[in-house]
Parts: structure tokens; C-alpha cells; sequence
């Protein structure tokens, strides 16, 4: 330990842990082993609000320590040490404690404009998830691409100017203008039949909800360009089999969020109607004094106008006028319908482009209805993401119950394709555990792989090995796990469209199936993966993954190498105090014990002896 030290992820220097609920205390305790030390300072502040600076009282001899009061509301924190020295000519002098990189033990600077500052959330409540949620394996489903359930697979209302595919295993493509502008759609015809018959295998798989992309009426095969909130796409089926679709779901224990597009519509849209289809005096952009045209922005009427990341197919909506609030989440708006029809959940596309009062609405709706759960698409750290020259609430209290953890897939890519070291996952880790509300770091809705990515497969190079090590990562880190359609199945693929190809249903991996199902059994078996405590164990190659509680644990080691590596006990470490003695540790994990190359090896048991 160096002369002055502090580590925000150990309790005899920050208590609690991690993320603060409103008007509670954090007890700051720095330790200073220099006699030449006068006194230390604590600054901190609110986001980015004038500092307090507080001078700490001395413990002892060698440590200072304060109790903050976070009583300025919910926000992130933000906070390091002025440590005052007086030099051998009795010359007053300051140097600053402050993070490394993220939280854990710092280091001192010299200079104010090297100091990189700690991060405490300070959050309004804990969004508890329902128990389905919670204990959840899900399996998003892009429907087009799934199956179709139709009689000699005939495709419902194919759309106007589209194409459609001769043959399933028919590899997706765009049809592309001198612009560069999709022409002609593309579809295989997966519709709410097809992922009906299908049940049976989601439930033998171990899936108990399903994420669907969008399935509003659209032009595209994505549907992120809206066309009517309120419609059904025919091409996926009809209400009634929407309705039949949810009810048998449901009967198996499947529980169903769906994805919520309100940041943009199709340009084609009932709102927008670029092309007259609705009519030649309807919509936005064929009349100023349509009821829609205040939701748009328009610079210079009616083909200036502003959309989303510039894509002229995508008007972007304003989400600040009241009567489109109105429509998405009033009493009878767009959410109420389709909560009445069952629907258990949401996920918000690009939530960073919905003001933070639009995403409390939705929430303040979804909270009168019983059991729902509100996710969003956040990319990065949600706890400290800035859009838009703004500071986000998303995770603060009564917004986001949780956030997509791409985070997770990042990492464990590094970790699995390109060496990165074991310590540097379970930093970033325990940085992200430390800045996110627990619940909020529970309620991750995890993943390798999404229809925005490169298949899993493709990214570990065809190595199946891996894969099953992907797999067990997303099942044993804190979150609720959802598996991409067809990851399981051995799918390859590259950016889209490669990554939206058609469910080989008559050539399923039956090696990668095997990997899946049995990652989500291991799961499902121990309730303490899913309930319990969340440690990183790591040695130079190896990383260690721990769940546990007072009674039970599971711990999992992988070894992402291309050799067999033994377990030494006396190479483990940790970055938080580990729950048993390196005695124990030893006892559990045994002997001589190795891991083949791309391999796992599993222990679990009762924590204590």
C-alpha cells in the first residue's frame, strides 16, 4: 500500500458499496502514512455543480475520514481527495488523490488538471422486477426471420415492391439506389404462426419470455420505421393472432416484451405519409394542418425536416409535444392497447434520443398496470451517459427498470478473441456494479449478440469452444440473460443484413444447442445465479465468476486460452473481499485441478464447509 491510499471498492475505506440511496450516508475513510501530511480534504460535488470542499477529520494516526450526507437529490457524484503537505522547508503545498480508471484504489497527482474523479450514484428509489422477470431466460425473436407457420409456408399480404425470398437458406441482401437508399424490402415470411408452433422448442431450450422486435405495421422487414402504432403488420398476422399468439405463450409460462420505436416513424408512415398512400391531403408532410404536423420538426416545409441520424426515411418525432406524449402513453394511447392485450414488457429503441420526462411517462403507465417491466437500449455505462449535452435519469428512480448490457458482450469478446487481460474484465466490472443501483446492475437485460451486431459465431471465428464460453458468461453474470434467435443454432454472420438470416431449422448446431441448453439449466437449477451475490476471481489467464449467498454458491472458472491451465489458488485474486477463507477455496476447488484449452470447470456446493 502506498504512503496515502483510498479504494472505492473496499468497505473499510467507502461504506456502502456502490450506489446511495437519497438522503442516506457515505462514510469516506482515506489512509496517509507520511508524517509530512497536514490534513485531507474531501471534494464533491453534483454532476457538475459547484464542489463542496470538506475538510476530514483525523482517525487516529494515520487516516482521515467524513460521513457525507446525500441530500442534494438523485444524480451522479462525482468526488477525490486534496491531500496538504508541508515540505521539508515547512512550505505548504496540495497534491490530489483521485481514480486510476474507474473506481478501486487511485493514485496521486500533482496537478488539478490530471485528476480523474470518483463516481458516486445517487439514486430515488430500487426498481424491484418481478420475480418472471427476474429468474428469466429470454430469446429475442426478429419475426421475419423465425418461421413461418402458414400452410406450405404461403407469406401473409406480401407488401408492395418488396422481394421475397425463394429459398430459407437464401442469404439477406439489400436492393440499394444511386443513394445508397434500401429500394426493395426484403422478406422470408416469419410471422406470429411460425413462432407459435415453435413454442415447444423455446420451452425445451429453457426460454421462459421472448423479446420480438418491432411488430407494428411498417414497410421494412425491421420495422423501426413505424407506419401505425395501433396496427398489427399483416405480414406477421392479425390481431386475434397476436392475441392467440400471447394467450399460448403465456399458457407455457412465456412471458413477452416488446419493442418500443418512439423516437422516429417511417416516412411512409399514417403520421408522415411521404407518399400518399393514406391519402393526398393526410399526414404531416402533405398537409400543414394536419393533427400531425406539430409532431415534427420542420426546417423548411415540407422536404427540409428533421430525422433520425440524418436517415430521410425516419422523420424524427417530438417527443416534447404533448399530444404525441398523449397518444404513446395516455389513458388510451398506443401503450394502454397493447398492455391490455398482455403484453408483459417494454424495451426502448435508442432511449437516448427520448427526453427524460418522455421515459417517466411511459413508466408512470406502464407502473398502473400489474407487473410490467420498462428496459432500455443504452450501449454504454448508463449511470453517467451524457446525450444530447444532457445528463440521463434513466437508472435514478422511476425511468428505466434496466438497461441492455452491451457492456457485457464487449467484454466478453476482449476476453475471448482478443487477450485481454482477466484483471481488466473484472475492473470494468466492478466499476459498472459500483456506479449502477443493485437492482438496476440485476435487471441488466444481457446479451453476445442482438440483430444490431455481428453474430457471436462470426466474432469468435467459428470456434464453438468459445461459444459455450460466451454462452455461460451471459448466463452467470448478474442480469437476466436473452439469447439472440439462432445463436444457439450455430448461425453465422456479419453486419447487417448477415446477421438477420432466416432460422436454419433443418441444420441447428446440434453442439451449440447443447452448450446453450445446458448454460440455462445450470441456471435455472441454482437460484443463487440469479438471487445471489456477484464476485470476479481472476489469475493471469484465467477468469473466475462467483455467485452466491449466505448458504450456497456456484463458481465458475473459464479459460479462454488455447492450452490447459491449471487453477493455483495461491495466483487467485480478487478485487473485493472474497465471502471464505483461501482455505476454503482451496478446499472447494481441490487439487492438481486444470481446464482444458476454451474450456470451463464448474464448482458449486455450500459456501461454507
Amino acid at each position: 500500500m502506498t504512503a496515502v491510499y483510498f479504494n472505492s471498492w473496499l468497505e473499510e475505506y467507502k461504506k456502502p458499496f456502490g450506489a446511495v440511496l437519497e438522503n442516506e450516508f457515505v462514510s469516506f475513510k482515506i489512509s496517509v502514512e507520511d508524517d509530512f501530511v497536514t490534513g485531507v480534504t474531501l471534494v464533491i460535488a453534483k454532476d457538475e455543480n459547484k464542489p463542496h470542499t470538506i475538510a476530514m477529520e483525523s482517525y487516529g494516526t494515520q487516516q482521515y475520514h467524513f460521513d457525507y450526507f446525500f441530500n442534494e437529490g438523485k444524480g451522479v457524484y462525482f468526488y477525490y481527495f486534496e491531500v496538504h503537505y508541508l515540505d521539508a522547508n515547512r512550505a505548504e503545498h496540495t497534491r490530489y488523490y483521485g481514480a486510476i480508471e474507474g473506481g478501486g484504489a487511485g493514485h496521486l497527482v500533482d496537478h488539478f488538471d490530471e485528476i480523474k474523479r470518483y463516481q458516486v450514484t445517487c439514486y430515488k428509489k430500487a426498481e424491484v422486477t418481478p420475480k418472471w422477470y427476474r429468474e428469466g431466460v429470454f430469446y429475442q425473436i426478429f419475426p421475419d426471420r423465425f418461421y413461418n407457420g402458414n400452410q406450405h409456408g404461403l407469406v401473409n399480404h406480401p407488401k408492395p415492391n418488396t422481394f421475397i425470398y425463394g429459398n430459407h437458406h437464401d442469404e439477406p441482401m439489400y436492393i440499394k439506389d444511386e443513394n445508397g437508399d434500401i429500394s426493395r424490402w426484403d422478406f422470408f415470411g416469419g410471422n406470429f404462426k411460425g413462432i407459435k408452433e415453435k413454442i415447444p422448442y423455446l420451452k425445451e431450450l429453457g426460454i421462459t419470455g421472448i423479446y420480438l422486435n418491432p411488430i407494428f405495421e411498417a414497410r421494412s422487414n425491421h420495422r423501426y420505421d413505424t407506419s401505425d402504432y395501433l396496427a398489427i403488420d399483416p405480414i406477421l398476422g392479425t390481431e386475434a393472432e397476436f392475441l392467440e399468439l400471447l394467450s399460448e405463450l403465456h399458457e407455457n409460462n412465456i412471458h413477452v416484451i416488446l419493442d418500443g420505436v418512439f423516437s422516429h416513424v417511417g416516412r411512409n408512415s399514417i403520421y408522415f405519409n411521404y407518399d400518399g398512400a393514406y391519402g393526398q391531403t393526410k399526414g404531416a408532410y402533405r398537409n400543414i394542418h394536419s393533427r400531425y404536423y406539430p409532431w415534427f420538426n420542420f426546417n423548411r416545409y415540407p422536404d427540409d425536416y428533421r430525422s433520425w441520424w440524418g436517415v430521410k426515411d425516419l422523420p424524427e418525432i417530438n417527443k416534447d409535444n404533448p399530444e404525441f406524449q398523449q397518444f404513446i402513453y395516455g389513458d388510451n394511447g398506443v401503450l394502454a392497447k397493447w398492455n391490455k392485450f398482455g403484453v408483459d414488457g417494454w424495451r426502448l429503441d435508442v432511449a437516448d434520443e427520448l427526453p427524460d420526462e418522455f421515459i417517466a411517462g411511459i413508466r408512470h403507465n406502464l407502473d398502473q398496470f400489474e407487473e410490467k417491466v420498462l428496459l432500455g437500449e443504452v450501449w454504454e455505462d448508463a449511470s453517467n451517459k451524457i446525450s444530447y449535452g444532457k445528463r440521463r435519469q434513466y437508472i435514478l428512480g422511476n425511468h428505466l427498470h434496466g438497461v441492455m448490457n452491451y457492456p457485457l458482450r464487449e467484454q466478453a469478446l476482449a476476453f475471448l478473441t482478443a487477450g485481454c487481460a482477466p484483471e481488466t474484465i473484472a475492473k470494468h466490472f466492478t466499476t459498472l456494479q459500483e456506479n449502477y443501483p443493485r437492482d438496476v446492475f440485476y435487471n441488466s437485460f444481457n446479451n453476445i449478440g442482438t440483430h444490431d451486431t455481428e453474430r457471436i459465431l462470426t466474432q469468435l471465428d467459428g470456434d464453438t469452444r468459445k461459444l459455450s464460453l460466451a454462452f455461460g458468461l451471459l448466463h452467470l453474470f448478474p442480469g437476466v440473460p436473452c439469447v439472440y434467435y439462432g445463436d444457439e443454432a450455430g448461425l453465422t454472420g456479419g453486419k447487417d443484413p448477415e446477421n438477420r438470416k432466416f432460422f436454419p431449422w433443418d441444420n441447428i448446431d446440434l453442439k451449440c444447442y447443447e452448450a446453450c441448453q445446458s448454460w440455462i439449466a445450470l441456471r435455472k437449477d441454482n437460484p443463487v445465479i440469479h438471487q445471489g451475490k456477484f464476485l470476479l476471481l481472476y489469475t493471469k489467464r484465467l477468469l473466475g465468476v462467483l455467485r452466491y449467498d449466505s448458504e450456497d454458491f456456484v463458481l465458475v472458472f473459464f479459460n479462454p486460452s488455447n492450452g490447459m491451465q491449471a487453477i493455483d489458488v495461491a495466483e487467485i485474486q480478487t478485487l473485493r473481499p472474497l465471502p471464505i477463507t483461501k482455505e476454503r477455496l482451496k478446499a472447494i476447488i481441490g487439487e492438481n485441478q486444470t481446464i482444458q484449452e476454451a474450456d470451463t470447470c464448474v464448482f458449486s456446493g455450500k459456501l461454507f464447509a
